[in-house]
């Protein structure tokens, strides 16, 4: 076999998007300024908008961001990139576009064997006819050796399991399943990532983590921001379809999986296969649905769901949903799952939370009460950090018991920078390590569990309970965690 080719071409579909903008180009410089892309890179901005090369590079220079070059460096290292950096306009579902592409690239690469990574940075109702338009065009090379040709795409995929099927079906008609990356960025998240190892490398976890010990589980995703610019998109999915499918049950399948034989793409991804199985599909009866309406503090206003713009006024659909689900496995039976996410809450955070069973014939009980459960919290955003609650004595003459939590701060603990979770995954895409990548068997999966219950919330068109911005979310919610004996502190 030949070596692998020095070059690599990126390609941004979307170029002039938000996405692009603001995540993608700002990673692919994170991985520059690290020398992790080839000495021969260069990056291909593709999308409708009217730029010269000269404005593309412009537009990216005011999102670009030198963590790992601080200083003199920054400014050398950011023109050096941005010379890297070509446009092409043209429309997503023009094979004369493409092959215009085509010739630039071909014009930048001189002639020479390039990788190639296509990044699909555009909204979900235009991905099938680019992709059908970049396949036509010859871009992607049917050979299976060297050079590759990888193509990534953004959920949404699909509304539900019939279209995302369809979806999956039409797209290896131009794109292999073998060379097809499904992105959800929180899987790229360094605690994500982290999970595996956190279970798997300690002993003190892993002989714990079954139905025995753990009481429920939660994972918990709040924004306290509403939907602003995003409404048209967001009114079209939800809460249920645009976070919880997706991050909050790929959290779910990592925290939940049994152990893998081997830590590759293949068998971790197996394991969340299984998992994912074993879940039956979600009742209404267990599911929670809130809408925000508008409220106000000392500072400003904020605007009801409603009045945001692009969002129908008459709009039912929900920016917050819980839902407990339970997993069928003889390691999970009887266990729980909590799960909620919101927009409009009272603050910005992702985390898990385990919550331990009582020590058996506690002796301390009859001393003050019963002290409280153990907890292991794994809070992925903001300041990444493990805590685990457990009780001590509190020191003095007398016997008071009190929890307190062993804090592990990555940012604190940790002197080497956090990535962004698009670097990481980005830089798994140019290695072709698809751990974190969701294959199309688990994407059916995941589907299976939420599909009967979102039809059901549509056909019969269910009101979302009401709750202020900025509050901790609709009452609901509590009363559903108590039914299942939750104690949610974080809802």
């Amino acid at each position: 076999m030949s070596p692998e080719p020095a070059n690599l071409s990126i390609v941004v579909i979307g170029a002039s998007g938000d996405l692009a903008l603001k995540k993608i180009l700002p990673a692919f410089f994170a991985l520059y300024c690290q020398d992790l892309l080839p000495p021969r890179v260069n990056i291909f901005g593709f999308a409708r908008s009217k730029f010269t090369d000269e404005e593309f590079r412009h537009h990216a220079e005011k999102r670009l961001t030198c963590r790992y070059t601080p200083g003199v460096a920054c400014a050398d290292r950011t023109r050096e990139f941005l010379e890297r950096c070509f446009y092409v306009q043209g429309s997503y579902d023009s094979k004369e576009s493409f092959l215009d592409l085509y010739e630039t690239m071909k014009r930048v690469e001189g002639g020479a064997p390039a990788n190639r990574l296509f990044f699909m940075a555009i909204p979900p109702g235009v991905v099938l006819d680019a992709a059908r338009a970049l396949g036509n065009s010859g871009l992607i090379g049917c050979e299976q050796r060297e050079p590759w040709s990888r193509v990534v795409i953004e959920k949404p995929f699909g509304r539900d399991r019939e279209s995302s099927d369809l979806l999956a079906r039409s797209l290896a008609d131009f794109l292999p399943e073998e060379r097809t990356c499904r992105i959800d960025h929180y899987l790229g998240k360094e605690m994500i990532q982290n999970l595996v190892v956190l279970r798997f490398a300690n002993l003190v976890f892993e002989t714990v983590w079954n139905k025995n010990f753990i009481r429920n589980v939660q994972i918990c995703w709040k924004e306290d921001i509403g939907v602003e610019e995003r409404g048209g998109y967001f009114d079209s999915y939800g809460i249920i379809r645009d976070v919880m499918q997706n991050h909050i049950l790929q959290i779910l399948a990592l925290v939940a999986m049994e152990p893998p034989v081997r830590f590759n793409a293949d068998h971790v991804r197996d394991e969340k296969v299984k998992v994912l199985r074993s879940i039956p599909a979600l009742k209404l009866e267990d599911v929670v649905l809130g809408q925000y309406v508008g409220s106000r503090n000392s500072a400003r206003a904020f605007p009801a769901y409603v009045e945001e713009p692009t969002v129908a006024r008459d709009s039912v659909t929900p920016t917050f949903a819980a839902a407990v689900l339970k997993i069928n496995t003889a390691r999970w039976l009887g266990v729980p799952f909590y799960l909620s996410a919101g927009k409009g809450l009272d603050s910005r955070m992702t985390e898990i939370r385990i919550q331990f069973k009582e020590v058996p014939n506690n002796m301390f009980c009859e001393i003050g009460g019963c002290p409280a459960t153990n907890e292991l919290v794994i809070r992925i955003q903001p300041d990444e950090a493990i805590g685990l609650k457990i009780v001590n004595k509190v020191p003095g003459l007398d016997l008071t018991l009190e929890a307190r939590d062993l804090d592990l701060h990555y940012r604190t603990a940790f002197s080497r920078q956090i990535p962004e979770a698009y670097e990481n995954l980005l830089l798994d895409v140019i290695k072709g390590d698809k751990s974190l990548f969701i294959r199309n068997d688990e994407l059916e999966a995941a589907w299976d569990i939420f599909t009967p219950v979102l039809h059901e919330i549509d056909r019969l068109r269910v009101k979302p309970e009401p709750y202020p911005f900025l509050s901790r979310g609709p009452v609901a919610a509590n009363n559903l965690a108590a039914k299942y004996g939750v104690a949610c502190e974080s809802a």
